[in-house]
């Protein structure tokens, strides 16, 4: 009698350590069809992983006679089944390609029924808007065939990497380039955490504006105010106007100062508006992909004004699923968008209420998800008291940063217009206002203020 695939797999896992090694990190227990060989595939795989060795026949019928929760049926099955698992040599590369294909096939049929099950509404957490998520991911089961980096042999291909000029989109305030080596890479997921109205789509509006001026095509999404009133917002930057005055601008005028700004750029700028809440990457997907068709445009960055509005395509809106799991799906999801378009994400998300009005913010400050940091290649923390208001500043906070070491100017000031939209860099003598040097802030300029800015800075918290 021929083996089946399954039967293949099961007896190469018993005495082939080689393919077994290989195999395992790939095969889910629900790709087999038969209640009895899911049971012995989770008993080898759990002796492996416990005892670092191959696991015998033997053991295997002891490790089965010895469980609970199975009836006699079931364990004379089994016993049947470890006993006709012998060793039979194979061609390793057909065993390797051949499950492979199985877990693939399994993964599809897999996700199939379960994106029927969505389909027909018996999926209380997952929506429509899943499905193609699941099947994607169904279709991109492989095996990874690299074996990993071998410290002397790629030497060479190690220090070419770390010399290698990566593309980025750089800012125009000094330590914000100063934090990420340059600017943003592609590929990353970038995020402002600040209380309402402090300046999240401020920030982002400033940086969208610079990156247009350097030649660059941005995309800008928003799910909380018009289309207009960010357009309005970045006019105020790169007009020079203060915003309240824009609407006051004769038309000639108006005409006059963006017909100059376009001979300035070889950049695009797209602003598009979504519902709070209705969108989410696939939709994010479907724009770039008619952007592209339709106007020849594709984004060297996007901006998503901001992250806790948008929806997730895993659950839907009204499912029972924690914030903390919802939250985090969108920031994957729009890591995963990142990726897919090869450009760098900067979005924005809300302090708790702990972090309102607060004079330092910390990652315990994340509203609804700590999640979030997790996803997040780069944190940032936006930082305003009414003492930062008179100066006219806006205090940065590094949370994270995978850029470089989260400590190294872990804390320093912009200058912010907020009539005109716009952050500045600060002279150096405000940046050693807040120097951090280990747990206290340390005031460099002049005993005569320095005793003045203690008190004005007093409240500040450092880690």
């Amino acid at each position: 009698m021929m083996d089946s695939i399954e039967h293949t797999i099961l007896k190469n896992l018993l005495y082939n350590e080689d393919y077994s090694r290989k195999v395992i990190p790939f095969i889910k227990p629900e790709y087999f069809q038969e209640q009895s060989q899911t049971i012995a595939f989770d008993e080898i795989t759990s002796f492996i992983a416990t005892y670092n060795t191959q696991v015998t026949i033997e053991a295997l019928l002891i490790e089965i006679s010895n469980r609970k929760d199975l009836n006699e049926g079931m364990v004379k099955e089994l016993q049947i089944l470890i006993t006709n698992l012998e060793d039979t040599p194979a061609d390793q590369q057909w065993l390797l390609d051949t499950t492979e294909r199985w877990c693939r096939d399994r993964a599809i049929y897999l996700a199939l029924m379960d994106s029927i099950n969505i389909a027909d509404g018996n999926d209380e957490k997952k929506s429509r808007d899943a499905i193609p998520s699941i099947l994607s991911d169904a279709l991109a089961v492989s095996f990874d065939n690299n074996i990993g980096h071998d410290y002397f042999e790629n030497a060479d291909a190690r220090f070419d990497f770390y010399h290698e000029k990566q593309d980025r989109i750089p800012f125009d305030l000094e330590y914000f380039n100063k934090i990420t080596k340059g600017g943003l890479v592609n590929k990353s997921l970038n995020i402002a955490l600040a209380g309402t109205g402090v300046g999240k789509s401020l920030f982002m509006c400033h940086m969208a504006s610079s990156v247009l001026l350097s030649g660059r095509n941005v995309l800008y999404i928003t799910l909380e105010m018009a289309e207009e009133r960010i357009a309005e917002r970045i006019d105020a930057n790169l007009l020079n106007v203060p915003i309240q005055e824009i609407a006051e601008l004769p038309k000639s005028m108006f005409d006059n100062k963006v017909s100059n700004l376009a001979k300035k750029t070889q950049g695009s700028l797209i602003i598009k508006e979504y519902p709070t809440a209705s969108a989410h990457s696939g939709h994010f997907e479907a724009l770039l992909a008619e952007l592209a068709l339709k106007k020849s445009f594709r984004p060297d960055i996007i901006f998503i004004d901001y992250l806790n509005i948008c929806a997730s395509s895993r659950y839907r809106g009204n499912s029972t699923v924690n914030s903390y799991s919802y939250i985090k799906s969108i920031a994957e999801e729009l890591r995963g968008l990142a990726v897919q378009a090869n450009v760098p994400i900067v979005s924005a998300t809300q302090t708790t209420r702990s972090g309102y009005g607060s004079s330092d913010v910390d990652l315990t400050d994340t509203s609804e998800s700590f999640g979030l940091p997790a996803t997040a290649d780069l944190m940032f923390a936006l930082i305003s008291t009414e003492e930062l208001e008179q100066l006219g500043q806006i205090m940065v906070k590094q949370l994270k940063n995978r850029y470089n070491d989260v400590n190294i100017n872990k804390r320093f000031v912009v200058g912010i217009d907020r009539a005109k939209m716009r952050l500045y860099d600060c002279e150096q003598s405000a940046q050693e206002d807040v120097l951090d040097s280990g747990g206290e802030y340390e005031f460099d300029d002049g005993s005569d203020k320095k005793q003045e800015r203690r008190e004005k800075f007093g409240a500040f918290k450092f880690d």
